[in-house]
């Protein structure tokens, strides 16, 4: 075993940086540690082919990557949500104990595996050997049809080598994916490492021979299309209505909620990544054969647009397509002729379906100047962008916190979408605005229902735009920043203060990288 492992070297050598032959170490700082140290390390303890796998499929940049939550709880959150999986984690003990702590919080009702490690196990490489007997307690072929054992930061950082995992014990399938912060951007395209393994797992499994029959019960003989990214559960049974005059279905929702669900995904006669960013995922439907259709049958326009494409795409007759866009798009018509958005929005967050919410704005009435996703640009998100640029619309991809919160304060619009901190600085501004996870995602997008139920969250907040000016004029006296509050005397300025420690841990900074300098230089 000590030769799988060896890079990651002796408990000093970790504490320094190096092992025992020279090679990169995880870094000493654990989960907290540089990025860019961490992915050195990783490279140079043999994983190589998984940071390049990870770079080629979630680019970075313009910046490092977008501020959020840890990326692995998107693979969590899918496997969780899948029927008959288990999930393992392999990582430092914090990074476990917050990645389990939110998923329950989002509703999960199962256990999640935990392999711990410390200096000794991580240098000498039994972690490896702990992780394997792990994955042979667990894949119990009563209990689970797949074990999904994630390595997060350090971990990778330490290349320790999952795919040495035996690919199934006993029938149970054996999913090793390797989820760094420092290698995957967002929570977001974390869900499409772990679908886009289990793709690649079920295709390869479908090649080989025959497998398990999907749901009969949901086969009504029709051609299915495949719906990529996860979406507002009465929208699947909306895109199928919409579907209906070409002869053709909704297919099942890819990441899927059991395993036989994935021989029906790649089954389909047309995939539409509803969410663009699942790049992993669409390499394998293309592997299968199967035809990519971006964007979704959002609004009037993109009803039409969405099911002329997906309709060429399946080899439906041009008449049958005719009366399918005609039947959509009289129907969202007259939907949004009983609906008005009055007003100036910007749009932010990490979920990626960002572009297609401003689409429906727009139909609905509203201005929307700015558009900032954390997600990367693809080329199925490229139609709903010139759109969106053709009406006014900056877009900005791998959008950063201060690039949103800038928007807001340039446009000062009548509402604020965003992520949390958005809405914070928002509200602090006296800015009506609404978290877009929970009540933006949380409603309909596609079909005639969805104007009336997004007019009704937006105008109510617009319309909560008196009682932050009551709020502010309230509060006016109290101060803000390091004033707020009732003081006996005035509260002394600490800009000198943050000053002076910020020149601290600057020069801490210079200092650690003359030291890692002196430390690569050859003796």
């Amino acid at each position: 075993m000590a030769e799988l492992i060896n890079a990651v070297g002796d408990a000093e050598g970790v504490a320094k940086g190096k092992d025992k032959d020279g090679a990169a170490a995880a870094p000493a700082a654990g989960c907290h540690g540089d990025k860019a140290e961490f992915a050195r390390a990783a490279r140079e303890a043999g994983a190589s082919e998984v940071m390049d796998a990870l770079e080629r499929d979630y680019p970075k940049g313009p910046h490092d990557q977008p501020q959020g939550m840890c990326p692995a709880f998107g693979s969590l959150r899918v496997g969780l949500r899948m029927r008959r999986t288990a999930t393992i984690l392999s990582g430092s003990a914090c990074c476990v104990y917050g990645l389990t702590f939110t998923s329950h919080f989002y509703g999960a009702k199962r256990s999640v595996g935990y392999v711990p490690f410390n200096s000794e196990t991580l240098v000498t490489g039994k972690l490896f050997e702990d992780i394997r007997e792990a994955v042979y307690k667990t894949a119990d072929p009563e209990k689970y049809d797949a074990v999904v054992i994630t390595n997060l930061c350090v971990p990778t950082a330490s290349g320790v080598p999952l795919r040495l995992l035996p690919k199934e014990i006993d029938g149970v399938r054996i999913i090793g994916i390797d989820v760094p912060g420092f290698g995957v951007p967002t929570h977001a395209e974390a869900k499409d490492v772990l679908a886009g393994a289990m793709l690649a797992y079920a295709r390869q499994e479908a090649e080989a021979g025959p497998v398990a029959r999907p749901d009969a019960a949901a086969d009504d003989g029709r051609p299915k299309v495949t719906l990529l990214g996860e979406m507002f559960p009465a929208d699947p049974m909306v895109i199928d209505r919409l579907l209906a005059p070409m002869g053709l279905a909704a297919g099942v929702v890819a990441p899927t909620r059991e395993w036989r669900e994935l021989y029906a995904a790649l089954d389909g006669v047309a995939v539409a990544a509803i969410h663009p960013f699942y790049t992993a995922s669409v390499r394998e439907f293309r592997a299968a054969g199967r035809p990519i259709v971006g964007s979704g049958p959002v609004g009037a326009e993109g009803a039409a647009d969405w099911l002329q494409a997906i309709g060429e795409a399946a080899g439906v007759k041009a008449d049958a397509i005719g009366a399918a866009k005609d039947a959509a798009v009289g129907a969202v018509k007259a939907a949004l002729s009983g609906v008005k958005i009055d007003g100036r929005i910007t749009v932010s967050g990490y979920e990626g379906s960002e572009l297609l919410v401003a689409r429906l704005l727009v139909e609905c009435g509203a201005e929307v100047p700015y558009v900032g996703t954390a997600l990367p640009k693809t080329e199925w998100s490229s139609e709903d962008a010139d759109w969106l640029r053709a009406r006014g619309a900056e877009i900005v991809y791998r959008a950063s916190l201060e690039r949103d919160i800038g928007a807001v304060d340039a446009l000062k619009p009548d509402l604020a979408i965003g992520t949390t901190p958005v809405v914070q600085h928002a509200k602090e501004k006296a800015i009506p605005s609404l978290y877009f996870t929970n009540l933006i995602s949380a409603r309909p997008l596609f079909g005639p229902g969805a104007p009336a139920a997004i007019a009704q969250v937006i105008n109510g907040a617009i319309e909560g735009k008196a009682r932050f000016d009551r709020m502010t004029a309230f509060f006016e006296d109290v101060g803000v920043g390091d004033s707020a509050g009732v003081w006996r005397d005035t509260p002394v300025d600490g800009d000198a203060f943050r000053a002076k420690q910020r020149k601290k841990r600057e020069r801490a900074e210079k200092m650690k990288e003359k030291e890692s300098v002196a430390m690569d230089a050859p003796c």
